[in-house]
C-alpha cells in the first residue's frame, strides 16, 4: 500500500487528506532500519498477535497450534514488508525517499515523500509491490515441488504445510492489491495508464470514481458474508475521495504564484522575544503559526502553535523563542508556483514565510489560507461552469 500526503485541511474541514500521517502515527516504534528505511510496528500489531495466538489456541486446544498461527502471521507481515519495500526501491530510483514502514492490521504502509509526475514512473513503483508477491509465490512454489509437497491441497486435508500456505498468501495479495481500486497499487497503475492519454486531473477523477464504486461493492458484499470486507471499503472510499481531492488542489494552484494564496496581514515575532509575546498574539487573533525575525528583519525560523504550548507547559512563559523555534523552516518566494509550493506544504508540515528578493517578510503560507484561496478558486470556476453551460443553452 501507498501512502505519500499527509493529512490537510482548512478551517471549513475541506481539501482534507483521507487519513492522518502514519509518520507522525503515535504508537508505533521503530524496530529495524533496512536500506536506510525505518520499519514500524503499530501497537494494534501486537493486538493482532495475540488474538491470533488465542483464536488458534481455541480452534487446536494446543499450544502448538497457538504458535503455528502466530509464526504464520508473521511471515506473512515480513511478505508484507518485502512488498512495501518494491515500492519504496522503485520509488528510489526515480530520486523519491520512502520516510518509513508501517506494520498496521490491515497490513503495511510505505510512506512516500511523493509520488512521481511521469506516468510511467508512477504505474512502476506502483507495480512494483505485487511483482514482489508474484516472485515469492513462484520462488516458494518451486521450493514446495522441489520438497515434494502438493500445491493445491485436497479439500480434506487438515494441515496444509506452512510453505503451501505462504505461496498462495503471496498469490493472494498480488491478486487483491492488484483490484483497480484507487488508491490501492491497482488504482495507482490504472490512473498511471489513464494520465499517459488524459490530464493527471481526469486520470485520477476515473480512477477514484472506479475505487469508490468498487467500495460500495466491497460493503454490500462484507453485509452479507464477512464484515471486513465493510472496514476495508470504508478505507477504499475515503482514500480514493482524498487522492480526488488532492488532484483538483493542485490543478487549481497550477500557475498560480504564491503571493496570491499567501496571508499577508500576519505577525511576526523577535527572536530575542520572550514567549509570553508570542501566547499574547495568539490570544489576539487566528494566527498559529508566526515568522521569527532577526533585528535586520531576516528570517531565521517558525514558531508553530505546538511548541508554544508545549514550552508554555514546561519552562514557562519567560522562555526566549530563539530556544524553541523551527530553525530550518520552509522559505518560499511570492512569484514561486502555487503548485509546488502546495506539494512542499504537504510534504513538510510546516507553514512557510514568504520573502522577497531583498529577505523582507512579505506573507505566510499556511494550510489555512492555502485552503481558503482553494475554495474560492473552485467556487469561481464553478460560476464560470454554469456560466458557459447557461450561455451554450441560449
Amino acid at each position: 500500500m501507498l501512502r505519500w500526503r499527509k493529512a490537510f485541511a482548512d478551517r471549513q474541514g475541506r481539501w482534507r487528506g483521507s487519513r492522518p500521517s502514519l509518520t507522525a502515527m503515535r504508537w508505533a516504534w521503530r524496530i529495524a532500519t533496512i536500506a536506510g528505511i525505518d520499519v514500524r510496528i503499530h501497537v494494534t500489531f501486537l493486538a493482532l498477535l495475540a488474538w491470533i495466538a488465542w483464536s488458534a489456541y481455541e480452534s487446536t486446544g494446543t499450544g502448538a497450534g497457538a504458535l503455528d498461527g502466530v509464526v504464520m502471521i508473521l511471515l506473512v507481515f515480513v511478505i508484507v514488508v518485502m512488498h512495501e519495500f518494491g515500492h519504496a526501491l522503485t520509488a528510489r530510483r526515480f530520486g523519491i525517499k520512502t520516510r518509513d514502514i508501517t506494520l498496521l492490521p490491515i497490513g503495511g504502509v510505505a510512506s512516500l515523500e511523493r509520488m512521481p509526475e511521469r506516468p510511467r514512473d508512477e504505474l512502476l513503483v506502483a507495480i512494483a509491490g505485487p511483482a514482489v508477491n508474484l516472485v515469492l509465490a513462484l520462488v516458494l512454489g518451486a521450493l514446495a515441488l522441489v520438497l515434494g509437497l502438493d500445491l493445491i491441497p485436497a479439500a480434506a486435508d487438515v494441515q496444509v504445510p506452512m510453505l503451501v500456505r505462504l505461496v498462495w498468501v503471496n498469490v493472494a495479495l498480488a491478486v487483491f492489491n492488484l483490484l483497480p481500486a484507487f488508491p490501492m497499487d491497482g488504482g495507482r497503475a490504472l490512473r498511471a495508464l489513464l494520465a499517459m492519454r488524459l490530464s493527471a486531473r481526469a486520470a485520477t477523477r476515473i480512477a477514484a470514481q472506479l475505487g469508490q464504486a468498487m467500495a460500495l461493492l466491497f460493503a454490500i458484499i462484507g453485509l452479507f458474508f464477512n464484515p471486513v470486507l465493510v472496514f476495508i471499503a470504508l478505507f477504499l472510499w475515503m482514500g480514493a475521495s482524498g487522492e480526488a481531492k488532492l488532484a483538483e488542489a493542485k490543478w487549481v494552484a497550477h500557475g498560480v504564484p504564491v503571493s496570491a494564496a499567501m496571508a499577508s496581514e500576519i505577525a511576526a515575532i523577535p527572536v530575542t522575544a520572550p514567549l509570553g509575546i508570542a501566547l499574547q498574539r495568539t490570544l489576539e487573533g487566528f494566527q498559529r503559526d508566526f515568522p521569527v525575525i532577526s533585528d535586520e528583519g531576516r528570517v531565521v525560523g517558525v514558531l508553530g502553535r505546538e511548541a508554544i504550548l508545549h514550552a508554555l507547559a514546561t519552562t514557562g512563559a519567560d522562555t526566549l523563542v530563539e530556544t524553541i523555534m523551527d530553525r530550518e523552516p520552509l522559505v518560499l518566494h511570492p512569484n514561486d508556483n502555487l503548485e509546488d509550493a502546495f506539494m512542499k506544504l504537504l510534504s513538510s508540515n510546516k507553514s512557510a514565510p514568504v520573502v522577497d528578493d531583498r529577505g523582507r517578510l512579505v506573507g505566510l503560507m499556511t494550510s489555512e489560507s492555502l485552503g481558503e484561496f482553494m475554495l474560492v478558486r473552485t467556487a469561481l470556476e464553478q460560476r464560470a461552469s454554469h456560466s458557459a453551460r447557461a450561455l451554450s443553452r441560449a
